[in-house]
């Protein structure tokens, strides 16, 4: 069968099957180049359907189509849709009972079941390996990596066993693979190519912009200290109270740390708010109560960390609440991402305190293993496999490193791997690679793989500091967005967010201000120096506000901390140097 008559018989079955009389822009580029049976990498906006661009080549493929994605409820989601439409599928995960997953994996054997979602994990499992190259005739046809920013190691939902696909895809004979994604910025492009092994991909990018998106951010920073603390909690929950007044609808709060979920939970249902909680330290039988309750409408708001939403299509969401700030744009934009899938208008709002800062600061000063954890990873694996030559395996590692999380531990040893300096055979054994001698040590060679954590350190560094400019930027919050992604702005300004529909004043200042000993007019003022950089700690003084300390420096504007507690954020060239007591 020609290509072009492939797609004519797939029109059909998007009709017939998924009720779909057109296919939206990008879909037919992506699902064209799958036909093709090229590698292909797609990013298209939540809620533009990237689903039926592999649900719909699925059923005119050859072969088993394998979906590779990252959370559970995501492809328990997606396979009730399929199963309703009347689309045989499998799902193969940890919730299944011993008895349910030998059904499922004999149906992928006797090739039963065009679609199979399967989690990243479940293809490090070299028994479940062993069942999809039994397939025969029946084979993996194409492999479709479902959130693929979660495979690339700059990616804000960086997960390791997403590494291991690649590995996978090779054991089953390099079958055409599809990466799907929201968003992705251009390092996290290359990083999935790269991660993925993707020959010659095809990139199909849809845009970024959602009109019916309406972005605000709500200054809450009251300054440091307890007090400071305290004061910033108590603004916060009588700005999340008039948020949640102010729309009709139901919404999701996300907070940053387990904890913050459970606070606003019970502070919401006290209030009488019809509410439900997600966070990963509940049971997944609470888990699925939750997000049951809340998909259906039995209740109105979710309190949630970043473990409740990927893929989540409820299409009635109204407004996306942030109770604390994200640790990047790529996070804020995927969750606030889930509001308005009907198209309708709905409110993003961030409560901006600039001391929440810390909380990322936090998670990222332990997200990557060290040098010396790498050192001791390579040093203990060369002793256990010096008395051991059919190698490792990863369960020995852990217990030989009982001090060291499972996540990390797995990072480090991809990092040996990927740097040649252990491998890995197909009973997923490790080794290390004799080092010849006119080369470098292994030592060296540890310390110089490891360095790219470093840079993964700074990056992610970077990125912290992008959320914070963007919460405090003047500009177009959309545009401020599309630049990120390296789109550009069909507009100047959308008209819908904050900054557009209210512009930010800057506080009024003394019409006379004294430079030296001498009194100039505040607009003659302004023009006797030019912005200048500013840096967290400097001593500085503002006009009818007196002297304070820089918090934060952003282009032209400046945070500052004042003896009050309070801070405020100015234009540069309205801000001077003061000395600081003695």
């Amino acid at each position: 069968m020609t290509l072009e008559q492939r797609l004519r018989s797939m029109r059909k079955t998007m009709r017939d099957m998924f009720g779909i009389t057109r296919l939206r822009a990008g879909q037919e580029d992506i699902i064209r180049s799958v036909l093709e049976r090229r590698d292909t990498l797609a990013t298209m906006p939540t809620g533009a359907g990237k689903s039926l661009c592999y649900q719909l080549p699925a059923l005119h493929l050859d072969g088993t189509t394998l979906v590779v994605s990252p959370l559970i409820a995501l492809m328990k989601d997606q396979a009730d849709k399929l199963l309703a439409a009347g689309i045989d599928c499998t799902l193969v995960n940890s919730t299944l009972r011993r008895r349910e997953e030998r059904d499922a994996l004999q149906r992928i054997v006797d090739g039963r079941s065009g679609i199979v979602f399967v989690t990243p994990e479940r293809l490090a499992q070299p028994a479940f390996m062993k069942v999809l190259q039994a397939g025969g005739e029946h084979s993996v046809g194409l492999v479709v990596v479902d959130e693929a920013h979660c495979v690339s190691q700059w990616g804000h939902d960086f997960r390791p066993a997403f590494l291991q696909i690649a590995g996978a895809v090779k054991a089953l004979g390099q079958p055409p693979v599809l990466a799907l994604t929201a968003t992705a910025t251009q390092p996290v492009l290359d990083d999935v190519t790269r991660s993925l092994g993707l020959r010659d991909p095809r990139i199909v990018r849809t845009g970024t912009l959602r009109e019916n998106l309406r972005y605000r951010v709500v200054q809450v920073s009251v300054g440091g200290g307890k007090d400071g603390a305290e004061r910033a909690a108590q603004t916060k929950r009588e700005q999340l109270r008039e948020v949640i007044a102010a729309n009709a609808g139901s919404g999701i709060i996300y907070t940053a740390t387990v904890r913050d979920a459970e606070d606003i939970y019970a502070w919401l249902a006290e209030a009488g708010e019809s509410v439900s909680r997600y966070h990963g330290k509940l049971s997944p039988g609470a888990r699925d109560a939750a997000q049951e309750a809340f998909m259906s409408g039995a209740t109105r708001l979710m309190v949630a960390t970043n473990a409740f939403g990927m893929g989540i299509d409820k299409a009635d969401i109204r407004f996306v609440i942030h109770y604390q700030m994200p640790g990047s744009l790529d996070a804020y934009y995927q969750e606030t991402g889930r509001a308005g899938r009907d198209g309708e208008p709905a409110d993003c709002v961030l409560l901006f305190d600039l001391n929440d800062r810390r909380i990322q600061q936090f998670f990222l000063a332990g997200r990557y293993p060290s040098v010396e954890l790498a050192q001791r990873l390579y040093d203990t694996l060369a002793a256990r496999c010096k008395d051991a030559p059919e190698g490792t395996t990863f369960v020995e590692l852990k217990d030989a490193l009982p001090d060291v999380g499972r996540g990390k531990l797995e990072v480090a040893l991809g990092m040996l791997v990927d740097a040649r300096i252990a491998r890995r055979d197909r009973q997923r054994r490790y080794h290390p690679r004799a080092r010849d001698g006119a080369h470098e040590s292994a030592h060296d060679a540890v310390t110089k793989a490891a360095a790219q954590f470093e840079a993964m350190s700074v990056h992610d560094k970077e990125t912290l500091q992008q959320m914070i400019d963007y919460a405090q930027s003047g500009q177009c919050r959309w545009r401020t967005i599309l630049a990120y992604y390296g789109d550009t702005p069909s507009m100047q300004r959308c008209g819908v967010c904050d900054n557009c529909v209210s512009p930010p004043q800057i506080a009024p200042v003394e019409r006379s201000i004294a430079v030296g000993d001498t009194l100039f007019d505040a607009e003659v003022a302004s023009g006797l120096s030019k912005p200048q950089p500013w840096s967290p700690g400097d001593a500085v003084r503002v006009p009818r506000f007196g002297a304070g300390e820089v918090a934060l420096a952003s282009g032209e504007q400046v945070a500052i901390v004042f003896p009050d507690g309070r801070t405020r954020t100015f234009m540069s060239s309205y801000v001077k140097a003061a000395r600081r007591a003695a």
